[in-house]
């Protein structure tokens, strides 16, 4: 199920944790940041942050560095230090610390899976090999899911059903490619051609390392993006992907099971290690219509190929240093970063990826405070009534439509910091020196603990972030917000600053969690997180009027040439900004601060609320990201996120004495107000 986030999940660090509290004064607001020689009006980008723009280079070994960076930085030190801590640790087996301590201890053992070069993967390149018949390629694509060793061809996962949110079924969607996007296969510009053919570079460089000639290797590239070409082109569009409904497609198990036979999904279920459900869900028929005639039409070569293709790619990053710099080499392509995140960063990140709920009860016991659960408690209830109070006075939606949107407003559930309940990994088994053995038992216990959901009860008590990281979410189904430990610091929060900066950060990450329930499309779902209409036909076209202004707002945006900001990609971001920031600002005006002319540091509370979201976004981004993200990332560039929400807020104006003939200027009736 399709979450809502606060920003892409995407891990970059750089400073040390000493460098980021050096650089959160306890004023909060820096004006050595600042360019206050440019009007606001004209460029509020360059007044809250043109300094710090100025005078910042992205680290090396980054795609982007913002506000956002700096404080996973923070959290990434803090996780490194726990798990350097373990090191020596003389822990009980089993026991989380002793389980950690040996996840990393393995991801750190350079000269060990060194000397392994490919051993790791030998068996199950030699079973693929080993494949005859037709039949065979479906039963290993199975048996490839269930051990761990990759997800090809489809995706498929075992959720919440839409539209019955107490059952939880196994759910097909689209999938088999390898480059971000589907429209980098269908593309010929200049951009789109050197990734492809950076991608058959870096197909052919695995190929060569276990033996291939380079001629061999040349012509499976081409194969393996032949056969991707052809499931892309099957795929639906990243903008179509949004709309729930489009996504939902139920079908009784024999039926699709007759709609794409050479799946044989009564066996495939079986391969998977369960039985067949009576009914599946299925994000994009069409494509598994196409898939279906592949299997049958490609010959068995093809498809082997594939296959070793997808084991290679899924096993890269965990074997040798030539395996590892392959895949480097082709994210540098796509990315643009210029030298690899060391070592101790990237298997840092893993093991908060692969055990997060492991690692996550020793990171919360050491650096999580109590009180910043309490105060959170507090800022979620107030931006709550704020949110209530802007629906009563909404002149746009009906008496009707405002009670079935206040029910939903306050059937949402708050996650603050971590799990009642931590995941404690029953079964999974890892070793202090078997790296890839331990992620290929990772992969399976995943997927086996996915599946074993077919027929239970809903659990609720689930997270789907662990609790260092940096972001926070919406679930429709589940209808909640979450907000991880590690988001809950500066510039995001913090207890000693004043309420401007801390409504202005978490305050506005709060809000643009509860408006992603009222976006274009968390608002197709009902308090229960059932897909059901709870609108009136004329409140519903005067939303989608409302949302097709700010969707024609951010087309407008240019984020590199005449590459633009697509609207409708980013729009339930948008929405979730616009909400977002307008519902903090109403909470923030409820405190004794926001109430106040009282000026701190020359800024009064209103300016220091805003420059509080703006110091949030501050970010500097390659081109070669900015280019990728523009086609795969649903938010906005983080400029025009600065930007995007307080355009259309009086409040914005009002602050910064912004006039007619400002280059931000909007006319009162043209701001787009929405909750």
């Amino acid at each position: 199920m399709r979450k809502n986030y606060i920003l892409l999940s995407l891990m970059a660090w750089g400073l040390s944790t000493q460098a980021l509290q050096a650089q959160t004064p306890a004023k909060f607001i820096d004006r050595a940041n600042m360019n206050t020689s440019v009007k606001p009006g004209d460029d509020f980008v360059q007044y809250s942050n043109g300094t710090w723009l100025k005078n910042t280079e992205i680290p090396a070994k980054e795609t982007r560095w913002g506000s956002f960076n700096q404080l996973r930085d923070f959290n990434i030190n803090a996780v490194k230090s726990i798990l350097e801590g373990l090191k020596n640790s003389t822990a009980a087996p089993g026991s989380v610390e002793r389980r950690v301590a040996d996840f990393y201890a393995a991801a750190m053992d350079s000269l060990r899976i060194e000397s392994l070069g490919y051993q790791p993967i030998q068996a199950d390149l030699q079973q693929i090999n080993n494949i005859q018949f037709k039949s065979q390629i479906v039963t290993e694509i199975a048996r490839m899911r269930k051990t761990g060793a990759g997800s090809p061809l489809f995706s498929f996962y075992v959720g919440q059903d839409r539209k019955q949110v107490e059952k939880m079924v196994p759910q097909l969607g689209q999938g088999g490619t390898s480059l971000p996007d589907r429209d980098l296969y269908l593309k010929s510009d200049a951009r789109s051609l050197k990734i492809q053919e950076g991608f058959k570079t870096y197909v052919a460089t695995l190929f060569q390392l276990i033996g291939s000639s380079q001629a061999d290797a040349k012509a499976k590239a081409e194969t393996v993006f032949q056969l991707e070409k052809k499931l892309a082109e099957a795929q639906m569009a990243r903008v179509d992907m949004r709309d729930p409904y489009k996504t939902y497609n139920k079908f009784t198990f024999a039926d699709f099971n007759q709609k794409t036979p050479a799946f044989n999904w009564a066996i495939t279920f079986q391969d998977f290690g369960t039985t067949a459900p009576d009914s599946i869900l299925v994000s994009a028929p069409k494509f598994f219509e196409v898939a279906n005639k592949l299997l049958i039409e490609t010959p068995i070569d093809t498809w082997k190929t594939y296959l070793t293709w997808n084991l290679l790619k899924g096993s890269a990053n965990y074997l040798s240093s030539p395996f590892v710099q392959a895949s480097f080499s082709f994210n540098q392509i796509v990315s643009g970063q210029k030298v690899q995140t060391p070592r101790w960063q990237r298997m840092s990140s893993l093991t908060d990826g692969v055990i997060g709920e492991l690692l996550g009860q020793i990171y919360v016991a050491k650096y999580f405070k109590p009180e910043a659960k309490v105060r959170m408690t507090e800022l979620v209830a107030n931006l709550r009534k704020a949110f209530e109070i802007r629906i009563n006075r909404l002149d746009w939606m009906s008496a009707g439509t405002k009670q079935k949107a206040l029910a939903k407003l306050y059937a949402f559930t708050p996650k603050i910091g971590y799990p009642d309940k931590w995941k404690d990994y029953e079964g999974l088994e890892i070793s202090a020196n078997s790296f890839y053995k331990n992620m290929r038992n990772a992969g399976a216990w995943g997927f086996q603990e996915n599946i074993s959901q077919i027929g239970k009860p809903v659990d609720r008590s689930r997270w789907g972030m662990t609790p260092p990281t940096v972001n926070a979410y919406y679930s429709p189904v589940m209808n909640e917000i979450v907000f991880p430990a590690g988001i809950l610091q500066f510039p995001f929060f913090d207890a000693k600053a004043d309420d401007a900066i801390n409504y202005g950060g978490i305050g506005a990450v709060i809000g643009h969690e509860m408006s992603h329930g009222f976006d274009d499309s968390g608002s197709q779902y009902d308090k229960d997180g059932t897909l059901r209409n709870w609108w009136t036909k004329e409140d519903l076209a005067k939303f989608k009027a409302k949302t097709e202004q700010l969707g024609k707002q951010f087309d407008a945006y240019t984020v590199l040439d005449t590459i633009h900001v697509n609207g409708k990609l980013t729009m339930g971001e948008n929405i979730g900004d616009l909400g977002g920031l307008n519902m903090a600002y109403e909470a923030f005006k409820m405190t004794k601060q926001g109430k106040s002319s009282t000026k701190i540091d020359g800024f009064t509370p209103d300016q220091r609320f805003f420059l509080a979201w703006a110091q949030v976004w501050r970010a500097k981004t390659l081109p070669e990201t900015a280019a990728n993200l523009v086609q795969t990332d649903p938010h906005s560039p983080a400029e025009y996120r600065t930007i995007g929400a307080p355009v259309n807020m009086d409040a914005w104006y009002k602050a910064f004495n912004v006039k007619p003939g400002d280059k931000l200027y909007k006319k009162p009736e043209d701001r787009i107000k929405i909750w």
